[in-house]
């Protein structure tokens, strides 16, 4: 067994080593995607390739759950980014959306041989152990030691050594190192114990104020509860952790709705907890996968079953704890990774996904379904030998070998991208013309008829203005799909500290709306006060996701 596995191990460096083709589908209206509802423009409903990375050798890809950009690492030691950059994650030193694949000229002096990406940041291991970070550092997530700067648009230098693997939260990141007492280290937001410390270090923000706030740690710490330990695999969720010791033992921690954390409980985790069903007989073998979705975990045991566990359907009882998923029993899993709520797996000489998914990531194809319950091969990548796979909000990422397919490769569509001279401005007027054509229309509007229609301009303006500064609060109601946990555990049900979560969820409204109704567009929600005494419905104010 060990000689096999030995072996198995040397192929797969060999693999690593050898890189292949990046194939893109889903979402490419990098602004858009998870703040608007309905079909947006752009999406590549087949795997495609990307035309600066064709007959480029990719090892390594990486997106988060919530990432609305992504990273492509080549043979070389090249980082490639492109996506979303409102925040300085694709480490350019600008905030200019990219469409295509762009090298990052400030890690060229390093080899990069892993990366991860958040919400708004990104980071990358080199060769020689170091880590760099790029992007929003309002929490610290970028372990750079200080919040002084809220956004570093060129790669800083992280506070940890000897780094093996890194993984990203969508505001916290997590390092596997191979210093003995300290093998996983984490920063950034300790919100719902995600940092895994033993506390979520929040406090009022005034004496007299009930807004929650979050203290930041901006210094990499090591998890005391793991030292002694060796963690060998992790991946991240948007609020929660999963990882791996050498001895095959799973941990979880951090945000436990849906049964995400698979402890047969809702209840949020402030230090690492061991998964019961994963002792004794059942513990993971040296080449086990791990995944973590916004919501869902996964991993491979013994004999390569797959098991999953949190929500892994919008319709249906979420998985409290980890099962096998039969419809994958005997497939030989190599590589998996989740988004907000679809699956990829690497498996064999195919590639499989399913789950929820409304941009085209399932990569079924134009004339396929848009999503799927159960895992379905895509038919287009049949018979390629899938190196490693990544997922992202609303998009997925795949290598796939180019060993006996070059010609199959040639008939896959190429995707073009805008170049960055058209810049960000041209992107959202193409992306969304009527958009912005309706905003235009509601200035002049406001200006004319400023004393009618108060109330409705207002809140469409606030929406617009979220929609575009607020982003990273909103999506952490909404594309989390942890809105309905929250406000489910708030009324009584978990633990008695979520009721505080939501209302400080609503800081953007309290701000803004002195107080005044719940969510976001507070202001018109006081202004119809005298019309109805609760807004809770999504006429005035911000229209709420169902």
């Amino acid at each position: 067994m060990s000689a096999s596995e030995a072996e198995k191990k040397v192929e797969e460096e060999r693999e690593e080593v050898k890189g292949g083709e990046l194939l893109f589908c889903g979402a490419t209206c990098w602004d858009i995607i998870g703040r608007r509802k309905g079909i947006v423009d752009g999406n590549l409903v087949s795997p495609s390739r990307l035309r600066p990375l064709v007959g480029v050798d990719i090892r390594f890809v990486a997106s988060g759950c919530v990432s609305c950009h992504c990273v492509a690492l080549d043979v070389e030691g090249r980082c490639y980014t492109w996506g979303r950059n409102e925040k300085g994650q694709l480490g350019h030193g600008d905030m200019i959306q990219r469409d295509r694949p762009t090298v990052v000229s400030e890690l060229s002096k390093y080899k990069i041989l892993k990366a991860g990406a958040g919400r708004s940041h990104t980071v990358v291991v080199t060769e020689d152990g170091n880590s760099l970070a790029f992007g929003w550092n309002k929490h610290g997530q970028l372990g750079s030691g200080s919040v002084r700067n809220e956004i570093e648009s060129s790669p800083v230098r992280c506070l940890v050594s000897e780094v093996k693997h890194t993984a990203c939260g969508g505001d916290f990141t997590v390092w596997l190192s191979s210093v003995e007492g300290a093998s996983i280290l984490t920063a950034g937001l300790p919100q719902y114990g995600q940092l895994g410390h033993g506390t979520d270090n929040e406090y009022n923000s005034k004496d007299s104020s009930v807004r929650l706030v979050y203290e930041p740690q901006p210094r990499p710490r090591a998890i005391a509860a793991l030292a002694g330990e060796t963690v060998v695999k992790v991946a991240c969720g948007t609020n929660h952790t999963v990882a791996v010791d050498k001895n095959g033992y799973v941990y979880t921690w951090g945000f436990g709705g849906y049964g995400r954390l698979g402890h047969r409980e809702q209840k949020d985790e402030w230090v690492p907890r061991r998964v019961e069903v994963f002792q004794n007989r059942n513990l993971l073998p040296p080449d086990a996968i791990v995944s973590a979705g916004s919501v869902s975990s996964s991993c491979t045991a013994g004999g390569g079953q797959l098991y999953m566990w949190g929500k892994l359907k919008n319709t249906g009882d979420d998985w409290m704890y980890p099962k096998p998923l039969m419809d994958l029993s005997g497939w030989n899993i190599r590589c998996m990774d989740s988004g907000n709520m679809h699956h990829f797996v690497g498996a064999d000489s195919s590639c499989i996904s399913w789950g929820h998914a409304q941009n085209g990531e399932l990569g079924y194809g134009p004339s396929g379904q848009k999503s799927s319950a159960v895992p379905k091969k895509v038919d287009i990548l049949e018979g390629m030998h899938v190196i490693s796979v990544a997922c992202g909000m609303g998009h997925s990422m795949v290598i796939v070998d180019r060993a006996n397919v070059a010609d199959r490769l040639d008939q896959l569509d190429i995707y073009d991208g805008k170049a960055v001279g058209e810049g960000n401005e041209v992107v959202n007027t193409t992306a969304a013309p009527k958009q912005a054509a309706k905003k235009g229309a509601k200035a002049a509007e406001n200006s004319k008829k400023r004393k009618k229609s108060k109330d409705s301009s207002e809140s469409e303006d606030e929406e617009e203005e979220d929609a575009a500064e607020e982003s990273d609060d909103s999506e952490d109601d909404e594309i989390n799909g942890e809105a309905d946990v929250k406000r489910s555990r708030s009324s009584g049900k978990g633990r008695g500290k979520a009721s505080k979560t939501s209302s400080a969820k609503g800081k953007g409204s309290a701000a803004k709306g002195k107080g005044g109704g719940r969510g976001r567009g507070g202001t018109s929600a006081n202004k119809s006060s005298s019309k109805s005494p609760q807004v809770k419905s999504g006429k005035r104010g911000r229209p709420r996701k169902s």
